[in-house]
């Protein structure tokens, strides 16, 4: 857990490190809690990509703790700062293990947000914990989306079940589910199209997919997971509120969180989409793939200066 921490801190450090310095100046500059600190408190926070929503929940919330605990020191609000940010978070989100059958997750995103990483670093995650995983090339509309399943299929030992590009990506997972159940594989990986300027079309394949895993299993998909690209910012929101329209996405996969200094996406998403974050990439490699906990994040995001 402490590797896994330093890690994260590490992922974090280019957000940790304009966050903690803002702060530090915040509290350096502001001999008392007036309109003006909190002015200033709420910039920072919109800064960090913490979004407007977010960061009205948490001023309100310390505005309410500072008047009830009579807090005057402004050092202080650092700390009420991070307690608010852990309770906005909550709990973690595990993802869904079915255990009578296998259990499917559909991975939805634009492309190049990662999305062939996160599903490779996800079949090598769950090898690795003895389970027999199949990858699903439904994103036929690309043939390269098919190739780069390819060679993770190839890397992670998971079988692999694929089309002609341009073939019905339905179809694909019809011969997917019927595969799982015959080979009696434990995980089944999907990846899906993500083609936002043809909306109605992805919306409309993306439907026909779940009827078609429905069918096979009626608690099918068990999770259906959005990749989505940290250093986006508030665009990832806008996809993420396009994906909610086209599916019943059930959590976040956040990749590229070490190329950003706007972090506070994380927050952004728990408030305004009400979707966990469930895992997060936290760098190249190919077991740099872990279940977000959002306390760990938040100690990360308040971590000193890098030693």
């Amino acid at each position: 857990m402490a590797a896994f921490f330093s890690k994260l801190r590490e992922t974090m450090a280019k957000t940790r490190r304009s966050f903690v310095t803002k702060m530090t100046e915040l509290v350096t500059a502001h001999r008392k809690i007036d309109e003006a600190f909190y002015e200033e408190l709420e910039d920072i926070l919109l800064q960090a990509d913490v979004g407007i929503a977010a960061a009205d929940r948490l001023l309100d919330a310390i505005r309410a703790d500072v008047k009830l605990r009579k807090i005057s020191d402004t050092a202080q609000v650092r700390g009420l700062l991070q307690e608010k940010m852990e309770e906005l978070l909550g709990e973690q989100a595990p993802l869904n293990i079915c255990a009578s059958s296998p259990t499917v997750i559909l991975i939805v995103g634009v492309n190049g947000v990662g999305k062939t990483t996160t599903i490779g670093k996800l079949a090598y995650r769950m090898s690795k914990e003895g389970k027999e995983v199949l990858l699903v090339a439904a994103d036929t509309f690309r043939a390269a989306a098919i190739e780069q399943l390819e060679i993770w299929s190839e890397r992670t030992g998971a079988h692999m079940i694929k089309h002609l590009a341009g073939s019905d990506p339905a179809a694909v997972v019809f011969d997917a589910m019927q595969a799982a159940k015959k080979r009696g594989v434990d995980a089944v990986i999907i990846d899906t199209a993500g083609r936002l300027h043809t909306k109605t079309n992805l919306m409309a394949e993306l439907g026909k997919i779940q009827r078609v895993i429905a069918r096979e299993d009626a608690e099918a998909p068990h999770e259906v997971l959005l990749v989505i690209d940290a250093a986006t910012g508030q665009n990832a929101l806008r996809q993420a509120e396009l994906f909610k329209e086209a599916t019943n996405v059930t959590g976040i996969a956040l990749t590229k969180l070490d190329g950003t200094a706007k972090g506070g996406i994380v927050l952004a998403i728990a408030e305004e989409l009400g979707l966990p974050v469930k895992l997060v990439g936290t760098g190249e490699g190919v077991d740099d793939l872990r279940d977000f906990v959002g306390h760990e994040f938040v100690q990360a995001l308040f971590a000193e200066a890098d030693h």
